[in-house]
């Protein structure tokens, strides 16, 4: 039996924000510097309308890229994202147990 490789599906649309905006205290956004999400700036989660989730964070793929455990890639078309760990947190309350 082999592994489905997963595809995003480009249709799928923006339906709610996990944990807190990039403006709210706790995220660990610099309120003092421009982010990359536009107006509430990076970083920030949401699940989309198919139940995928979408991250928006600082691409430091290539900084990592020399770093990654065994086993663990970023394939072409990938970008290892980093959030704040307050922001992660905050997001744990809407996402589901198992």
């Amino acid at each position: 039996m082999s592994a489905q490789v997963w595809t995003p599906d480009p249709g799928a649309t923006f339906h709610r924000r996990l944990g807190i905006a990039p403006t709210d205290p706790g995220s660990g956004r610099d309120p003092d510097t421009t982010g990359s999400g536009g107006e509430g700036g990076c970083p920030d989660i949401w699940e989309l309308d198919n139940g995928d989730v979408a991250v928006i964070g600082r691409d430091l793929t290539a900084h990592y890229a020399s770093q990654l455990p065994a086993g663990v890639s970023v394939g072409p078309g990938e970008s290892l994202v980093i959030i704040p760990r307050g922001m992660a947190r905050a997001a744990k309350r809407d996402i589901p147990d198992a």
